[in-house]
């Protein structure tokens, strides 16, 4: 996730675009860039903060657009940071997503010359073969994004042409319409003190922008996009909405997932890239993996174990990091090391891998931030790709570390002979069907808010699973805890006989998971003996039958060994909506920290 500010009009674009990035700075701070067009195109763009950003005091042009990044390809420098530029300076252009397919154009494009790691650096080059043939800004873009695979938003500018050119492809932009001039953006929030009069761009839609009229563009025709009054507060903007970070976030999912496994998934053959290169000899050599997480993080690694060892062939632990101790009488040439950390910056995790790695083993992160302490000292790296996440409980990134986990278990399934092509395909197809599987969840959310309402005064929750529903169990109750400051409870459903039935009553809600890839059958079993003694139960099911045994039931799509994954999106919203109504600080929860940077 990245930010884009465009404006055109009367007035100076520099104060403009430079304020909207700050407004924008929660969607990415590893770099930021400005371009101005008076004519001339004029770049000023940076590694860091925006802040950092140094800017001329006085600009003439009345157009600019504006980038704050999250990395995805390539380092923050300054180099990567946008705006991207074709050899001649003359074209201009931010983006926001991903593009598949840049390795092959960027082949095709190889007269040019490249200053980037980016796979945006592409496109003003594309734009630039096409105005060099006589097209007009709007026909080249138009033709660029036909060459296009992958998700993008982009702004595009360029000398001697007014104002800009905008196109959307699953990542969202919106158009502002004001008194002197109109604006572009991510999110309202970048221009909301200059109008509040908007329409949003739709999949496929191009537009231009000048500073007396916005014209879109569909399928070569042009189109209207209603205009809509935003009656946000700029807090509210931010959070395109809605009332706290972490519910953007857990809405956010479905598009995240759809970042985390763009361009790297073949269904047809079974097959994943993930921009790795782990020799087969080793892979094949393995003994074992060892991960190691804390937290939210941790949990992302209990599921990916159980994948692990039943697709790749390959016994997996997991271990707390902050517990982590390389075991004697294990080869460290046959161990991988994964080290899971949304921040890249977390100390314990950091810590294990570097204990990990002074023993000789080889060491994975898989991480959010790209440039992160783990990404540098890692011998490799997988991008989650999730965005930045700003409410400290983790929703979105917990879902593509497991799907990225996944797409791991996948890749070394593959590489060992462990893991069929048809299976591989399958386990691949589920993943493919996540992001719209989680998108029926969250339709579904007035109903798990009821539920979570009539369950606020109870004096505690326990969580049960088997299997892949145990990690997601205990990520439920960890996500109550941490918001709702109700105690909770999450572990094996086989467990509750072995003490903690003892602590179970009329006031102590179950919530079961009883998906495929939780053994619901075994579980069902538990949750009668909860029932038996008046607990309220909530399930999460793909079961056919079990209405009888059960208080209130949430469905789960059908999604093989992912199902856990889509039944954790109902825990999140559960735990939201309980702490929502007991007006708690969400976002920032009493004595936590997004990111665990001590020991």
């Amino acid at each position: 996730m990245c930010g884009i500010i465009g404006y055109v009009g009367a007035d100076g674009a520099l104060p403009i675009v430079a304020t909207g990035l700050k407004n924008l700075e929660y969607r990415g701070y590893d770099s930021a860039g400005i371009a101005l067009n008076n004519g001339t195109v004029d770049v000023f763009k940076q590694s860091g903060e925006i802040d950092d950003l140094t800017l001329p005091a006085e600009h003439s042009a009345t157009c600019g657009i504006g980038h704050t990044r999250w990395s995805t390809h390539g380092q923050p420098t300054d180099a990567n940071a946008h705006p991207h530029t074709d050899e001649s300076g003359d074209v201009a252009v931010v983006h926001n997503g991903i593009i598949d397919n840049y390795e092959s154009l960027k082949s095709e494009l190889s007269s040019h010359t490249f200053t980037s790691e980016t796979d945006t650096e592409v496109i003003p080059h594309l734009v630039e073969e096409h105005l060099s043939d006589g097209d007009d800004l709007l026909s080249a873009v138009e033709a660029t994004i036909e060459r296009l695979e992958g998700s993008f938003a982009i702004a595009v500018t360029t000398s001697g042409q007014d104002g800009f050119v905008v196109a959307r492809q699953d990542s969202p932009l919106v158009l502002g319409h004001g008194e002197d001039g109109n604006f572009v953006a991510s999110d309202v929030t970048a221009f909301l003190e200059h109008t509040r009069e908007v329409s949003y761009l739709e999949d496929g839609d191009v537009a231009l922008v000048t500073g007396a009229d916005v014209t879109v563009y569909h399928d070569g025709g042009t189109v209207d996009r209603p205009v809509q009054t935003v009656d946000w507060e700029a807090d509210a903007a931010e959070k395109g909405g809605y009332d706290h970070y972490m519910l953007k976030e857990i809405h956010e999912q479905p598009q995240a997932l759809r970042q985390t496994l763009s361009g790297r998934l073949d269904t047809v053959t079974g097959d994943v890239d993930l921009e790795l290169d782990l020799p087969e000899q080793y892979l094949n050599s393995l003994e074992e993996i060892q991960v190691v997480a804390c937290g939210t993080s941790n949990h992302a690694g209990q599921y990916a174990a159980r994948l692990l060892e039943q697709f790749a062939d390959v016994r997996t632990t997991v271990e707390v990091a902050s517990e982590y101790e390389f075991r004697g009488g294990r080869d460290p040439w046959r161990t991988l090391v994964v080290a899971v950390t949304q921040s890249g910056e977390t100390a314990d995790t950091l810590s294990a891998m570097r204990r990990a790695a002074s023993a000789g083993a080889r060491t994975l992160a898989v991480t959010n931030v790209v440039g992160s302490t783990a990404a540098r000292e890692a011998d490799d790296v997988v991008y989650i790709r999730a965005g930045p996440e700003i409410g400290v409980a983790a929703t979105k990134t917990f879902a593509a570390q497991v799907a990225t986990l996944t797409m791991l278990t996948v890749y070394v399934g593959r590489q060992r002979g462990a893991l069929s092509g048809d299976r591989a395909s399958t386990l691949l197809e589920n993943l493919r069907r996540l992001p719209g599987a989680i998108q029926q969840v969250l339709d579904e959310e007035d109903a798990t808010r009821e539920v979570a309402y009539d369950l606020i005064d109870s004096d505690g929750f326990f969580f049960v699973g088997r299997h892949l529903g145990w990690p997601v169990a205990m990520e439920g109750a960890l996500k109550l805890k941490e918001i709702s400051y109700i105690n909770a409870e999450g572990f094996a459903a086989g467990e509750l006989k072995h003490g903690t039935l003892a602590l179970v009553t009329e006031d102590t809600p179950v919530l079961a998971v009883l998906t495929d890839g939780a053994k619901p059958d075994q579980t069902l079993n538990n949750v009668k003996e909860v029932e038996s003694r008046g607990a309220p139960v909530i399930g999460v099911s793909s079961l056919d039958d079990t209405t009888k045994y059960l208080d209130v039931e949430f469905a789960v799509p059908d999604l093989g060994t992912l199902e856990p994954l889509v039944a954790n999106v109902f825990l999140q919203l559960f735990a939201y909506h309980v702490a929502d109504a007991l007006g708690r600080s969400i976002d920032k929860p009493r004595n936590l920290a997004k990111s665990v940077t001590v020991e």
